[in-house]
């Protein structure tokens, strides 16, 4: 009647089975699937983009820029401050005027000099409806200007400097976000990979568990085993039943969470196929420091860092010394009472606005800011230092263990070769009145954990596997770095 039960567990499973949506993966597929479709793949793609743009940006301000600004129309009725020349005084009058203005102009940013260079047109109407109507034309034809802070801060120089190391910053960090997806997906794979074959031993559990309370019946009937045998054995049956539920509340819970993290459909049932036993691979600790400060984007974040505080220190100490600024143009201008007027015979028109900053007492308040970022480098650049012998230790501490990884599989896989042959042959023998009961429940046991620890063992190694390439951006089974499929990836 038992068996009987069993058996039909097992066909409504697969009837269940049926009816959910199957997928097959293995761990290289899962891989894929999470680069390309989860939600952590999602979010590491915008956040490129954002970078992308930034850089588009500074790319932008590098190019000559046009730009047109225009008053259409201002009407003013008002009173004015006028001087009287009859009277010698001052007075108030009312005026009413109409006005329109316009400007295009060309301009282009000098990152040498910290400059801007520019050429314009312009144009002025106005009209006056006071005691007598009169309209008149302003214009500037052309005029071509420079201005710049002589000895100020120069923005452009340290965004020529930062912004392509951001910019590259932001593509290495896109492809380290893929591989800590990996990283995940592993985790969540062997999850799942572990609950399953849980749950199959317990299934096989209750098979056996309810043959040997059977036999043990059998056997009890004629005296063969005491009663004390007898209710072992029925306590294994109930407590194989009690685990086979466990294992399967624990596998729907690694099952939801790894189609969560696929960003599969809820219905979707998987099944597993483990990657078989890796090939010899063995990388060296100095190969991968070189990779990783080649390509690991937290070694760019260290230059960005120094950098910046450097930054800084040179806009401080330039805003707090003497400084001056110049302004200059040179074009032509008229004015008259038509629009053909104003550009007839233009003369010429000379600017030239130089403008002086001298700090003279402060109580020592710039002396304080400049101390202080001087003090902000010296603080990161001790903290660059000590974050890069960080990343170098875990770099070699990871390379260390993916090297004794493929030893430790080999062993479990040795293990759980003996644990199987090991439980078969005391069941047969326990069939058979030649073991006990604790020999056998001993042997379960042991299988139980080499299995665990099989998987486990695989889970280390492609865990280490790809916490290198995460560290270096350097696939070392085809010998490339990972930036040769950026562009790939992306459009992915």
């Amino acid at each position: 009647m038992r068996r009987i039960g069993i058996y039909t567990v097992l066909i409504w499973m697969l009837q269940v089975h049926m009816q959910a949506q199957t997928v097959t993966l293995d761990l290289e597929t899962s891989i894929e699937r999470a680069g390309e479709s989860s939600l952590e793949a999602f979010r590491a793609k915008n956040i490129y983009q954002a970078g992308y743009w930034e850089y588009h940006a500074f790319k932008a301000e590098r190019l000559p820029s046009l730009t047109l600004t225009m008053t259409p129309l201002q009407y003013r009725r008002d009173f004015t401050e006028r001087y009287d020349f009859g009277d010698n005084i001052d007075i108030y009058r009312e005026q009413r005027t109409l006005s329109s203005y316009g400007n295009l102009s060309v301009s282009q940013n000098v990152d040498l000099t910290g400059g801007v260079v520019f050429v314009d047109t312009e144009l002025n109407y106005m009209r006056n409806f006071m005691n007598k109507t009169n309209s008149q034309f302003t214009s500037v034809p052309v005029r071509i200007g420079y201005y710049q802070s002589l000895f100020g801060f120069n923005a452009f120089k340290w965004e020529k400097k930062i912004e392509p190391l951001k910019y590259e910053k932001a593509k290495r960090q896109y492809l380290y976000a893929r591989e800590e997806i990996s990283e995940k997906v592993i985790v969540y794979f062997f999850d799942l990979a572990v609950s399953q074959a849980l749950y199959r031993m317990a299934l096989e559990n209750v098979a056996s568990a309810d043959t040997l309370y059977y036999i043990g019946q059998e056997r009890h009937k004629i005296a063969a085993i005491p009663q004390a045998d007898l209710l072992t054995l029925k306590l294994d049956a109930v407590n194989a039943r009690n685990t086979l539920k466990n294992t399967e509340i624990e596998m729907k819970r690694a099952m939801f969470a790894f189609i969560s993290f696929l960003n599969m459909e809820k219905d979707t049932e998987i099944i597993l196929q483990l990657p078989e036993r890796p090939r010899e691979l063995m990388i060296a600790p100095e190969e991968a420091l070189h990779y990783a400060q080649e390509n690991n984007p937290d070694f760019l974040s260290y230059q960005e860092q120094i950098l910046s505080a450097e930054r800084e220190v040179d806009r401080t100490k330039k805003s707090s010394a003497f400084d001056a600024g110049l302004s200059m143009s040179v074009g032509y201008n008229q004015a008259g009472r038509d629009f053909r007027d104003a550009y007839n015979d233009p003369i010429r028109q000379d600017m030239v606005n130089i403008t002086l900053t001298i700090p003279l007492i402060d109580w020592g308040v710039r002396k304080g800011k400049a101390n202080m970022v001087l003090n902000n480098l010296n603080v990161a650049r001790i903290s660059v230092q000590q974050e890069e012998i960080s990343l170098e230790q875990e770099i070699i501490m990871t390379v260390n263990d993916f090297n004794i990884q493929q030893d430790l599989i080999s062993s479990a896989e040795e293990a759980l070769s003996l644990a199987n042959s090991a439980y078969e042959s005391t069941k047969e023998r326990y069939v058979i009145g030649k073991a006990d009961i604790n020999s056998l429940t001993l042997s379960l046991n042991r299988q139980k954990e080499a299995q665990t620890n099989y998987l486990a063992a695989l889970k280390n190694y492609w865990l280490s596997y790809y916490r290198i390439r995460k560290l270096t951006l350097y696939d070392f089974e085809r010998q490339k770095s990972l930036s040769y499929a950026f562009e790939e990836l992306l459009n992915k």
